[in-house]
Order: C-alpha cells, then sequence, then structure tokens
C-alpha cells in the first residue's frame, strides 16, 4: 500500500493514490488515483469493496472526503465501482459514469441515482472549482462499450482506464514504464483480446491527437511517462486486436491469447 505522487505544484497535484495488492482483491491488482487542486480533489476509479480502507487511508493524507468535488467511473467493471456504495455514504459527491452504465448501477446495490451524473457519449468538459478543469473524453470499446479517459491540462496526465493496462508477474515490480520494449510483454496479451478492434484503437487515437500527454496512467500497472507515452500510442495504433483476430467458433487467429 503505498501512494506515488505523479505531478506536484503548489496547487495541483495528481496522485496514484493506492496500488492494491492482489491479494487484497483476490484478483487483478489495480490503481487509484486522486487529482488535487487547491484543498479540493477528484477521485478515479476508487475500486473494489476490498481496497476502500486503503484507499481512504491514503486519501486522508491530502483531504477529507466531504472534500471531494467528484468520483469519476471510467466504465462498468467490478474493480472500477464495486465499492463505491460505501464512498456515497462518506461523501456528498457527484459521480460520473458512462451514460450507457446507468441500468447497471442498481446491481451494485445502488438505488439512489439521483447523484449520478451521465457523461454522453462524445465526453464531457469538467469545471469542478475556478481553474480546476478536467477533460473526460471517449474511450468506447476499450474494452468497455462505453469508456471513459480522464485527461487533466494542469499535469498533463491522461488517466486511461484499460487502455494501457499491465498484468505483471508475480515478484516484478515497477512504478514507472521506461523501456516500452522490455514492457511490451505484459501488455500485448492483455490488449489483443480484451480490445474490441482496430478500428475502435484509431477511433480514440484520432480523440487524444490534440493533447499535450506527459505521463498516460491506466487502470492496471505501471505509469507510462515520457517517450514510453508515444511508444505505446503507436503500438497500440497498429494493433490488430478482438474482432480482428475472431473466426466461427470461437477461434482466435494463430498466436492470439
Amino acid at each position: 500500500m503505498r501512494n506515488v505522487v505523479l505531478f506536484n505544484a503548489p496547487e495541483h497535484r495528481f496522485v496514484l493514490l493506492h496500488e492494491s495488492e492482489a491479494g487484497d482483491e483476490e484478483g487483478i491488482r489495480s490503481n487509484q488515483y486522486l487529482v488535487l487542486h487547491e484543498g479540493c480533489g477528484v477521485l478515479l476509479d476508487p475500486g473494489v469493496f476490498g481496497v476502500m480502507p486503503g484507499v481512504l487511508t491514503e486519501l486522508l493524507q491530502y483531504i477529507e472526503p466531504r472534500e471531494l468535488k467528484a468520483i469519476v467511473l471510467s466504465h462498468q467493471d467490478p474493480d472500477i465501482m464495486g465499492g463505491l456504495s460505501t464512498w456515497l455514504e462518506l461523501t456528498g459527491a457527484p459521480v460520473y459514469v458512462p451514460r450507457v452504465w446507468l441500468r447497471f448501477l442498481p446491481h451494485y446495490g445502488i438505488r439512489d441515482l439521483s447523484r449520478f451524473v451521465l457523461v454522453p457519449d462524445e465526453g464531457l468538459s469538467c469545471e469542478f472549482s475556478p481553474g480546476f478543469q478536467l477533460k473526460l473524453a471517449p474511450a468506447h470499446f476499450l474494452h468497455s462499450e462505453g469508456q471513459l479517459n480522464v485527461y487533466d491540462p494542469i499535469a498533463k496526465i491522461l488517466f486511461a482506464g484499460d487502455i494501457g493496462a499491465a498484468t505483471l508477474p508475480g515478484g516484478l515490480e515497477y512504478e514507472f514504464v521506461d523501456d516500452f520494449a522490455r514492457h511490451l510483454r505484459y501488455v500485448e496479451g492483455f490488449h489483443q483480446r480484451y480490445m474490441c478492434s482496430i478500428r475502435a484503437i484509431r477511433c480514440w487515437v484520432e480523440t487524444i491527437a490534440g493533447l499535450e500527454i506527459h505521463m498516460l496512467t491506466p487502470q492496471h500497472g505501471p505509469v507510462y511517462r515520457g517517450r514510453t507515452v508515444q511508444d505505446f500510442i503507436d503500438w497500440f495504433s497498429n494493433l490488430k486486436c478482438g474482432i480482428d483476430l475472431m473466426g466461427p467458433g470461437g477461434r482466435f487467429a494463430d498466436g492470439a491469447p
């Protein structure tokens, strides 16, 4: 359990709040992020119930839950929103979610949907306080039918959800990707199977083309920084995946996971 400050300025910070151990979740480890600006914050993909105590402990080093201006859910998976009902008890912040996933929220034990802000398919620019803006950008079918990325124009960090995610083998730990060629083995299989198609990828690449991105932060695995951001985007732009590799009878092309 630890936090890593990815961007640090007097009025603004972007924090990898808590990287959960696999034992915390009994599944794939995940990252939770907190964007801070002059005494308030936005929590990105808060995680499952099992990691909630650790995430809260780290968050309290910076702000109180009542100072959250928003929670953003990139998509509907349980590793993102499994602990959401507890967060709703701690904070009055609105929750931003892709509009196509509103109907799934009651399955997480959530009955009052009045605090949810439905993000349209084309995304949304949000101002949470004076000078504190985040861009919610579409990343549909990568891997979810409705997925959001979050761009912080001050830190120049793109939270990319499952895009860029990696599953490192046991015993291997590093916080940043500094050599993409060495890191590729931990991302290739996941992206081939979980991303929908090269058409969806290229729509995303066009969507983010005008953004200045110094770091790309995935929901799983190390953070891309410096040259490796563009290295990943260049590789991803030409990746055949998902339905590009699928054949009849549930078979996938040779070499696909």
